[in-house]
């Protein structure tokens, strides 16, 4: 059976939840949700699993806050025996425009904190991830208070749509793979 690990990005805690930086738990609150999943505490994380046509999926949010990710990631693709090309990142991504979501196949962490300690802790770069735009909108020097920040109420009008198609993204990358995923949705 192919296995698959799915990491949300975030910050574990009450004062975290509804902020830009927690999206990726989001979207897995929100595929978990609609597939019947409930996550469970384990090491480094929570974990819920999936089994869909063949393929068994763990959703992970881990709880080593958003800069030690890698911590977590590394563990699981380890404990579950996952490669590296059935890994899939959803984070916030300051350089895209709220609302533009794009999954790529490699990169560089893009100054985001978290993919910086997965790159570091991985010692690679080639793992997917899906970014989700959330914007610059903010000051010179605010950089962490805006992606700390709750979402606006314009944005907010349009989250759930976009949490729906990052939910969409997630399993069509399970079950066809990236490169007709990237072709499906990155032009959306």
């Amino acid at each position: 059976m192919n296995k698959y690990l799915i990491v949300g990005l975030g910050n574990i805690g009450l004062n975290y939840v509804n902020t830009r930086h927690n999206i990726g738990f989001d979207a897995l609150d929100h595929v978990t949700k609609i597939n019947n999943c409930t996550f469970f505490s384990q090491k480094y994380g929570e974990i819920a699993e999936l089994k869909l046509k063949g393929r068994l999926i763990y959703f992970l949010k881990p709880s080593t806050f958003m800069n030690l990710s890698g911590k977590a990631i590394h563990y699981y693709l380890n404990h579950f025996k996952i490669s590296l090309e059935n890994l899939l990142v959803i984070s916030d991504d300051l350089n895209l425009d709220f609302g533009i979501i794009k999954l790529r196949k490699k990169g560089g962490h893009g100054g985001h904190n978290g993919h910086k300690n997965i790159i570091e802790t991985l010692k690679k770069s080639t793992y997917c991830r899906l970014r989700f735009g959330i914007g610059k909108n903010f000051l010179q020097g605010q950089q962490v208070q805006y992606v700390l920040s709750e979402w606006s109420k314009e944005e907010q009008v349009f989250l759930k749509g976009k949490i729906d198609l990052c939910a969409k993204i997630i399993i069509h990358f399970v079950l066809s793979g990236a490169d007709y995923t990237m072709t499906h949705f990155n032009s959306k």
